[in-house]
């Protein structure tokens, strides 16, 4: 991990926010000069360069775009999972029984060819209809981190709030929610980047994402060697950023020193 580069003289969090901002710039540069470097390759590599560059983006930012749609859609589940209400409790136990339950390319392909005939007027772009799709499922996942992360919270520290005269509303925000986004952030860390690898899916309802452009590339040369390595070692090179990014953020909120 880049933490381990910095001085150790460095507080957590100078070390954290280096390591943030160098991802992140190592991120862009990685984006900005990946067409430039694989135009030196041989065929079918090197005459494709940018086609796998316009993939890697879209790529990048499909996982963005619906990671963001799963984090907020499963902080709204584990909310209803442990309201007091059990209308809510049951919508939102079905709505992660089901899509746990069901193959990600399946709900893929609903999202984008069955629900125009179950909502008239609700054909989506291929692109927003991967991000819908991608978004349900990675927050059904996200919504049971985020709800071991509340249940984790000591029902003491809640009390002690309550009782000296703190709202509900002051209690969960500003007791109970920081302490559970920390004990979820890991295995959110980890959602995330396995939506970065099942993106990949996409192609099937013709996203030209990076998995797209190199099926295209191999069918249309008969070289999968060569046109499937680069695939695979640019989802390598795009896990690993992101990687360091999503741990530079777990490095950065975790108070306890239990991140090494």
């Amino acid at each position: 991990m880049l933490t381990a580069i910095w001085p150790t003289q460095w507080s957590r969090q100078q070390r954290s926010n280096a390591t943030l901002v160098s991802a992140l710039v190592l991120m862009v540069l990685a984006l900005s000069l990946l067409g430039w470097a694989l135009s030196f390759f041989p065929e079918p590599i090197g005459n494709n360069a940018q086609a796998f560059s316009e993939g890697a983006r879209t790529t990048l930012w499909l996982t963005l775009v619906s990671g963001t749609v799963g984090v907020v859609l499963g902080t709204a589940a584990a909310l209803a999972r442990t309201a007091r209400f059990i209308g809510l409790r049951w919508l939102a136990g079905f709505y992660i029984w089901a899509i746990r339950g069901t193959p990600l390319l399946v709900q893929i392909l609903f999202v984008y060819f069955a629900l125009p005939v179950l909502v008239p007027g609700a054909n989506l772009p291929d692109f927003a209809a991967a991000v819908v799709a991608l978004g349900l499922n990675v927050g059904a996942y996200n919504a049971e981190a985020i709800r071991a992360g509340l249940l984790a919270v000591p029902r003491g520290q809640t009390e002690a709030a309550r009782a000296l005269g703190l709202s509900r509303t002051y209690v969960f925000f500003d007791v109970v929610f920081p302490q559970a986004f920390k004990i979820s952030l890991p295995p959110l860390v980890s959602n995330f980047v396995a939506l970065l690898k099942d993106s990949s899916l996409a192609y099937a309802i013709g996203v030209v994402e990076l998995t797209n452009v190199g099926n295209r590339i191999q069918s249309a040369t008969f070289q999968p060697i060569a046109t499937l390595t680069t695939v695979a070692v640019t989802y390598l090179l795009l896990t690993t950023l992101v990687t360091q990014v999503s741990n530079a953020i777990e490095h950065r909120f975790d108070v306890e020193g239990r991140v090494k």
